[in-house]
């Protein structure tokens, strides 16, 4: 520029000024170069980087299969025995069935007044939840003797202590009990699931969830709490030509799944099952006007306005930190901020900010999808609030809700039309089932709600929608402050689905119930220790955008699994596998994995396998004795 500026002067003796306005001139031609370059950004320029790695089957496609039971050549092994009219057997049920279930494992149900000792022969494992022992009576002695000939027997969560309960104590390996005891975190003695390397969860909401107990030295304990006397939580013996595994933990809700999951799996010489295999991170509210929100912590912090702060400092550190981790972004729009709920739905004319936001997302790789016309949850009048979001508007009629839907799916589309906006998430996670049925009429593939039972909140499985073919792709964390829930949440559904969810927004800074007080600095700092933990967990987990997390929830969903073992090789048979499928299996005899046919395989824990099979048929051969 300095060269440039010299010469012009050298050619303009005659008149310093006009060579002062050719300096002028010549700067005044880079800046609208430079505003026509970033206008460009904005406007024009359209990114096609994704290559998407996973496909969705047409919907009518899911529909019919998700109708048709997967075949299970093996036939029915596990039971589960339950108490009728007891609260915690009725929430341990609420548990165990649904985690059978999404483990493939065909089981039957009984309650225990109903078992006897001719049906202890039919089943490989029993699961007994069960608080009275005392309804067990004669069958004890048979269940012991059950497990000595090879049965595989799972304790569910600490019974009441009976008499019953104590003549299993040789067969548990248990030589003292006491009272029920407090569990305020735990801690993992062998890092038999993903996660668990030299760490400590706290227990959130800690209370007398555990037995206080003492094992025979042949028992391999795998969980126990922190403290200075440790209680064992999860403990495996084996016991003649059969295996006991007693869940000591106790806690029965949807967030510690996958370590009961896991607890499960140490029964017999082994156990395989499959898992989606997937993170995804979505940003709500993203592309978006500027939200309003007290901007009092961004003006301690940095001095500057809301949409300054968005531009030059969150997407610039969101954007570093998903380039460093490989993580594609799935943005959801919201058009308006408005309370605008019937009527004509204007179109914004302020593209600016969701080009030039869309664009970079784009070209990170990411994807676009829907979040709302406006942030008024789709819910018509009789919906009940419960006086928690009072600025909330009812919509009036499912008609104008439909209306506003074909205005924000026209307004992305026009911007980004090469985006197929395959993905929904439901302002504030509230959904009804009138504004459901929408969406089914759209482009929506996949809702993206949460998982986990919060309120009016619509809570969602890893599953296919058999009535319409829209995956259901729930988001399990969220945020900048991730609690010790969370952690275990997310602890717990890497071992159950090996799957991770997090959603954030970028007004969470304003946002004091969402750490805005802490500063930005520390919140990203937060999400930073997040992400670290998860990449050391599982540093081979798959990066998926919201549609191809669909796309490999599907897979999972739709699988059917069949297994048998014959001397060192174990026999997976899978159902409607498209073109890949993913399942952990755990060894627990010693016995480590030497080849498989029909798939690959990576060690991901102490005894634990990632099998990626690509054929319907693999087979997994063993080798003993491996040190």
């Amino acid at each position: 520029m300095d060269s440039l500026l010299a010469k012009k002067s050298n050619k303009s003796t005659a008149s310093p000024d006009r060579s002062r306005f050719g300096g002028m001139y010549l700067l005044g031609v880079v800046f609208c170069l430079l505003a026509a370059a970033l206008v460009a950004v904005q406007h024009n320029v359209r990114y096609s980087l994704r290559d998407e790695s996973l496909s969705l089957l047409p919907r009518e496609e899911l529909i019919r299969l998700k109708s048709e039971a997967p075949s299970n050549a093996q036939g029915i092994r596990c039971l589960l025995v339950t108490e009728d009219g007891d609260a915690t057997s009725r929430k341990a049920k609420g548990v165990y069935m649904p985690v059978l279930e999404q483990m493939r494992e065909a089981y039957d149900t009984c309650s225990v007044s109903d078992l006897r000792a001719e049906t202890l022969g039919q089943y490989a494992r029993i699961v007994l939840a069960v608080t009275h022992y005392a309804k067990l009576r004669e069958t004890v002695a048979d269940i012991r003797s059950w497990v000595r000939d090879g049965g595989s027997l799972m304790i569910a969560y600490p019974p009441e202590v009976s008499g019953n309960f104590e003549t299993l104590y040789t067969t548990l390996g248990i030589i003292g009990s006491g009272e029920p005891a407090l569990v305020e975190g735990i801690h993992f003695t062998r890092d038999f699931m993903i996660g668990a390397q030299a760490r400590v969860y706290a227990i959130m909401d800690a209370y007398e969830s555990s037995l206080s107990l003492s094992l025979t030295d042949d028992c391999a304990v795998y969980l126990e709490s922190t403290g200075e006397y440790p209680i064992p939580l999860i403990w495996r013996r084996t016991v003649g030509r059969g295996t006991v595994v007693v869940d000591n933990f106790g806690i029965m809700e949807k967030a510690y799944r996958g370590i009961h999951c896991a607890a499960y799996s140490l029964l017999g010489d082994y156990c395989a099952y499959p898992v989606i295999n997937g993170a995804a991170f979505f940003i709500d509210d993203f592309p978006s006007p500027v939200p309003e929100g007290d901007a009092a912590y961004i003006t301690r912090d940095y001095n500057v306005s809301i949409s300054d702060f968005y531009s030059r400092i969150w997407w610039n550190d969101i954007y570093r930190l998903g380039n460093a981790r490989g993580i594609r972004f799935t943005g959801l729009v919201i058009e308006d901020y408005s309370d605008r709920v019937s009527g004509t739905f204007r179109r914004n004319a302020e593209t600016g900010r969701f080009l030039y936001f869309g664009n970079l997302l784009l070209r990170s790789g990411g994807e676009i999808g829907i979040h709302g016309y406006n942030h008024m949850p789709l819910v018509l009048e009789n919906f009940d609030y419960k006086d928690q979001y009072d600025s909330y508007v009812h919509w009036p009629s499912v008609s104008d809700m439909r209306r506003s839907l074909d205005e924000v799916f026209a307004f992305t589309h026009g911007l980004f039309p090469d985006e197929s906006l395959q993905v929904y998430v439901p302002p504030s996670n509230v959904l009804s089932a009138e504004g459901r049925d929408l969406l089914g009429d759209t482009s929506v593939r996949s809702i993206a709600a949460v998982y986990f039972p919060v309120d009016m909140s619509y809570e969602q499985e890893f599953d296919v929608s058999a009535a319409d073919g829209i995956i259901n792709t729930p988001r399990i964390t969220s945020g900048c402050v991730i609690d010790d829930y969370m952690k275990i949440a997310a602890l717990s559904e890497l071992n159950l689905h090996l799957v991770n969810t997090h959603f954030l927004h970028p007004d969470d800074v304003l946002d004091e119930d969402r750490g805005a007080a802490l500063g930005w600095k520390t919140l990203f700092g937060n999400l930073e220790r997040y992400m670290d933990w998860l990449y050391e967990s599982y540093p081979a987990i798959r990066n998926l955008t919201g549609s191809e997390l669909a796309a490999a929830v599907q897979r999972y969903d739709l699988l059917g699994v069949s297994r048998e073992r014959s001397g060192d090789t174990i026999h997976l048979s899978l159902d409607r596998l498209t073109d890949e499928a993913w399942m952990l299996l755990r060894v627990n005899d010693g016995a480590q994995i030497g080849s498989v046919s029909g798939g690959s395989f990576r060690a991901v824990a102490d005894g634990l396998y990632l099998i990626e099979c690509r054929s319907d048929t693999v087979e997994i051969h063993l080798e003993q004795g491996v040190s």
